[in-house]
Parts: C-alpha cells; structure tokens; sequence
C-alpha cells in the first residue's frame, strides 16, 4: 500500500499544478498512513487498502483526461480542481481510519 499511497500524492500534486495551486508539502501523519494502517490490522487496514484502490481508480482516469485536455490546449484547471477536492475528500476519510494518536503508540510498544 506504501507504493500506492506515494504514486497517489504524485498524481495528486499532478493535478494541482494543472488546477494552478501550490503542491502541498506531505504531513507526517498522511506520510506515515500505510505503516500505521499496517500495523493496526484488522478491518481498518483492510477498508484502507480497499480505499487506496478506489482512489487509484478516480485518480488514473481523472489525469489522463485532464492531460488530455491540456494537451489540446484547453485549460483543465476548473476539471482540476474538481479531482483535486475529490482526492482530498476521499484521502480525509482513509485518514479517518487511523486509530488515535494514544491508540497508534500503544501498539508500538506491544511490539517492542
């Protein structure tokens, strides 16, 4: 999922140069989702991974129309900005998934 997560906020900072925004620098806690969500387990690392596949599938047809149109020279910036809020929407609700802060470093120290 770590290949995944990092090819996604590629594409994503993809799409906001086409809508004309700044790429956002990556936060440690949505930089760190694959290792938290791995180490949780269970039904939440599951529904992440499923949720990882689904924005890849929004994401890779969503910018290849956008560079599409670019190449045409038809500016994708509204369209662009359109996937972008959707990425984010969507990535908000996979990091909703992580357990607590408290809840993450407890299970760190179990496997100490």
């Amino acid at each position: 999922m770590s290949m995944k997560w990092s090819a996604l906020h590629d594409a994503a900072n993809v799409v906001a140069m086409l809508a004309g925004i700044a790429a956002e620098p990556m936060r440690p806690d949505v930089r760190n989702f694959p290792a938290v969500m791995r180490d949780t387990g269970g039904w939440r690392r599951d529904l992440a991974e499923q949720g990882v596949d689904d924005l890849s599938a929004i994401m890779e047809p969503g910018i290849a129309a956008l560079l599409a149109v670019n190449a045409r020279g038809i500016s994708p910036a509204a369209a662009a900005l359109a996937l972008w809020q959707e990425f984010h929407a969507a990535r908000a609700g996979l990091l909703s998934l992580a357990p607590p802060p408290e809840q993450q470093q407890a299970q760190q120290r179990r496997f100490m």
